[in-house]
């Protein structure tokens, strides 16, 4: 009886301990998706989202728009278009959101496209490796507010300063319960990474 009291006392108190962390976690990830870190940087990297027939979805418009907005008003000589193709046979998210800010009146010449990536993990990589290779190191990070703490997270993992810069228009951060849905899924989604899991 001795024993089972001190295994359940040690369960309660790992418990109690894993629940702090998570609610401390969660309310990182909105403490940063409400701050605008926007500051002159090597690039604007602008995190893909769907896009549908060569369209942005709403979602990546708005990250789109806000790119254009930061480009315009001078924080980066350089902005990286992001994402793969997400089983689209003709259009990738990287592709399409070049396009997007070259109809909008950016010159060609500034933006670079990453078109392979199919997760955060793997765009955070690729974007580094291509920003190390250029002899750059900080970029300011365009995306809903609730992604910034796991892509500023793994973009210092990989020696990249980043500048987070939520979308202002973002239809997720707009509506309360895609916003809490959302933030949750980043919640598991930094713990899986801490364990290992490249997602």
């Amino acid at each position: 009886m001795y024993l089972r009291h001190w295994i359940l006392l040690i369960l309660l108190v790992l418990f109690a301990a894993a629940s702090l962390w998570e609610v401390s976690l969660y309310k990182e990830i909105r403490r940063q998706a409400a701050r605008d870190e926007a500051r002159p940087a090597d690039a604007i990297v602008v995190f893909g989202a769907a896009e549908y027939n060569g369209r942005p979805s709403p979602v990546y418009l708005a990250r789109l728009e806000h790119t254009f907005y930061l480009e315009e008003h001078g924080f980066a000589p350089l902005i990286i278009t992001t994402g793969g193709s997400g089983g689209d046979p003709r259009f990738t998210e990287g592709g399409v959101g070049r396009d997007y800010l070259i109809q909008q009146g950016v010159a060609a010449g500034k933006i670079l496209a990453e078109t392979q990536s199919e997760t955060t993990f793997e765009t955070v990589k690729a974007v580094a490796e291509l920003l190390k290779a250029h002899g750059k190191s900080t970029c300011v990070a365009v995306s809903d507010g609730f992604h910034l703490y796991r892509i500023k997270l793994l973009f210092a993992s990989f020696g990249i300063t980043a500048y987070a810069s939520p979308a202002p228009d973002s239809p997720i951060e707009g509506e309360p319960f895609a916003r809490a849905l959302y933030s949750l899924r980043e919640l598991l989604t930094i713990n899986l990474w801490h364990l290992g899991f490249h997602v």
